[in-house]
């Protein structure tokens, strides 16, 4: 969602900013140690924030159960009249938008639209001037169009997503930052057919291309090669696809993001490439020798100090590691802090 035009406490804002860098474990991580600092007022707008963040990360990983308790969370705040109440309904615009339940996803993402609307408007009366360009601003704050345009192409309103996607787009180019660009521009490809979907998702990489938004280049790379796919421009055109496709598969298997894992797979399948294991998938195939092994040598610690301490001869670990290689598709030793991830608290 990113950041909103309100003061947030200092690992708020860091666990916001991670999730729009795309660093969604860092950022489910930072908002639950956010949210059990106590920093973060319970009932205070940064509450209600730290949660619909919460949701949308629990999505993208896609853990809907997690997320649908979350929205629960924010049930009370619906029947509210401000800002905590636009950020609670374009939660449960997303969680409607999970469960493909695109009339109520629609009215979530409205209604949180005119929320912010008048949040921005009373702080403009009060004379804040931070917040009251929040209306210009919400392309990167608050992005309900993006929901809401979404939510109409899913129930044939193409004409009226154009809309909602041109008003984004324009909001974005004025004053937006790089990511509510790309944004912007994602979603009008989305309403958009052929060449012309293919120039946006092009702009939208370009727009990206050297910063930090790991989870929306992926989509974008997923969204144009699925394009590039289905319009079938003949050898070169099916490169692109696997290069783009290979890049979003590595992300979404690092971050642990299935729903995003899933169509890049289908994708895949369309190519007739294969799918390389995420990391969740590679170290489920590894046996507890090999995992104990595996960790030591990750350690520090030689090929004999290894045998020493399980006690095995140097030839059993040396054939173990082989086996680690070949499942974690590695090539040595060197890599395996990497490939294992953190050591279990």
């Amino acid at each position: 969602m990113g950041l909103l035009p309100v003061e947030l406490p200092a690992p708020l804002a860091r666990a916001c900013l991670l999730a729009r860098a795309g660093q969604t474990t860092a950022a489910l991580r930072a908002l639950e140690e956010a949210r059990a600092g106590g920093e973060v007022a319970s009932g205070s707008t940064a509450m209600a924030l730290l949660t619909a963040e919460t949701v949308d990360c629990r999505l993208a990983r896609g853990d809907l159960g997690a997320a649908m308790a979350l929205g629960d969370e924010l049930l009370p705040r619906l029947e509210q009249h401000d800002l905590a109440a636009g950020i609670a309904h374009h939660a449960h615009g997303e969680l409607a938008a999970a469960l493909q339940e695109s009339e109520k996803a629609l009215h979530h993402f409205v209604t949180a639209g005119q929320l912010a609307a008048g949040a921005a408007g009373s702080a403009g009366s009060a004379g804040s001037a931070g917040a009251a360009g929040a209306d210009g601003a919400d392309a990167g704050s608050l992005p309900w169009r993006v929901g809401a345009a979404l939510a109409s192409v899913r129930l044939g309103h193409r004409v009226e997503a154009a809309r909602l996607a041109r008003e984004q787009l324009e909001l974005a180019g004025t004053g937006g930052s790089p990511y509510a660009l790309a944004l912007a521009l994602r979603t009008l490809a989305t309403t958009t057919a052929g060449v012309a979907s293919l120039t946006l998702l092009r702009r939208a990489r370009t727009t990206l291309a050297g910063l930090p938004t790991g989870r929306l280049t992926a989509q974008v790379d997923t969204d144009l090669a699925g394009l590039l796919v289905l319009t079938g421009g003949g050898a070169a055109a099916g490169d692109e696809a696997l290069m783009l496709l290979r890049r979003a598969e590595e992300y979404a298997a690092r971050e642990e993001l299935w729903p995003l894992q899933g169509r890049v797979r289908r994708l895949l399948d369309r190519l007739g490439a294969s799918h390389r294991p995420s990391h969740a998938e590679a170290l489920a195939v590894l046996t507890r020798t090999e995992r104990r092994v595996a960790r030591l040598a990750a350690d520090g610690l030689t090929n004999r100090a290894i045998a020493g301490q399980l006690d095995v001869g140097v030839k059993a670990v040396e054939w173990h590691l082989s086996r680690v290689y070949r499942k974690l598709g590695i090539a040595s030793r060197t890599r395996l802090a990497a490939a294992l991830g953190p050591a279990p608290v």
